[in-house]
């Protein structure tokens, strides 16, 4: 069963004002902050990651925070469009209550898949769902002082894709071990039964839509779990036998990576478990402390000072 993917590992997505999306993601939706860190290409920039209490694959949303001078984004085709968070049936109404006060963009629940969903907008304009799950979400959540259990996310439902033909991404999740479960309208539901959660990506098919552009408020990359630098390698060899190109390994100090963009255009990574958020922090202290890669340490004051306060 290890040598298999996992379902979601984690998502990236861009965003604005450090700030502002901090306050977003840890006091609106009630996220735990787990770590702080910077982006591995450009030093200046955070990376942000929120979860669950200490970072579980399937939990883990991350920003890297360019700041306000960068454009926005425009979500359409060869891109991931929506994320979607499982939380508790009959807690949608708690959450319009919840963005109403905090002026909050949303739609009204609807049904899809025989599940109501509640659509909303970050700050930024990233386009998030909260989902009533029909199969029984037990992971245990991060609770604050205003987001309780009866409400809380407990990791993601789904990942959307947006396609102008789903042909090709689909025989790259087909490789993935999912399976097309459901299909409504244009919308393919495919899954793995390798775990219980975070195991869907939907992918709509629109076949005139124009090309999404990558910028702030869109998604960046969708990360793919498995267990292992063993099962990593395996993947990249079936990445290779599809006539993919995909890097080598990448040392991310939490979890090792390949990144692959696959035929539709959206960038794909394959993510470990191992070594794991607790590598540089214990649980309690995770997301308290500035976190460097070890190229970077010599330059902790300098990049302090290019950083935003967050408090």
């Amino acid at each position: 069963m290890e040598n298999r993917i996992l379902g979601l590992h984690h998502i990236t997505a861009i965003a604005g004002d450090a700030k502002r999306n901090f306050n977003f993601y840890s006091k609106v939706l009630g996220l735990r902050f787990i770590k702080k860190t910077v982006n591995f290409d450009d030093p200046g920039t955070y990376h942000f990651y929120f979860g669950d209490e200490s970072g579980s694959a399937g939990t883990i949303l991350t920003f890297f925070p360019w700041g306000n001078g960068i454009p926005q984004g425009r979500k359409g085709a060869g891109m991931a469009t929506e994320i979607g968070y499982s939380v508790p049936q009959g807690s949608l109404e708690k959450w319009v209550e919840r963005f109403e006060k905090y002026n909050v963009i949303y739609n009204k629940p609807a049904v899809r898949f025989g599940e109501r969903y509640l659509t909303f907008n970050d700050p930024d304009g990233l386009k998030l769902e909260l989902i009533e799950s029909k199969t029984p979400d037990t992971r245990t959540p991060w609770e604050t002082d205003e987001v309780k259990a009866d409400m809380a996310t407990r990791g993601f439902h789904n990942i959307t894709l947006t396609l102008n033909d789903v042909e090709a991404t689909a025989a790259v999740l087909t490789v993935f071990g999912y399976k097309l479960i459901e299909k409504e309208a244009n919308r393919y539901r495919y899954a793995t039964d390798a775990v219980e959660n975070a195991a869907i990506v939907d992918l709509v098919e629109l076949p005139t839509e124009k090309r999404g552009h990558v910028a702030n408020g869109t998604v960046h990359h969708v990360a793919f779990r498995v267990k292992n630098d063993e099962v990593l390698a395996e993947f990249r060899n079936k990445i290779i036998d599809l006539g993919l190109n995909i890097t080598p390994q990448i040392d991310r100090n939490y979890f090792h990576s390949l990144y692959f963009r696959e035929p539709a255009g959206v960038l794909f990574e394959i993510a470990t478990d191992n070594p794991g958020f607790m590598v540089d922090e214990s649980l309690e202290e995770l997301g308290q402390n500035l976190k460097l890669p070890a190229q970077y340490e010599s330059r902790r004051k300098e990049i302090e000072a290019t950083l935003v306060p967050l408090n």
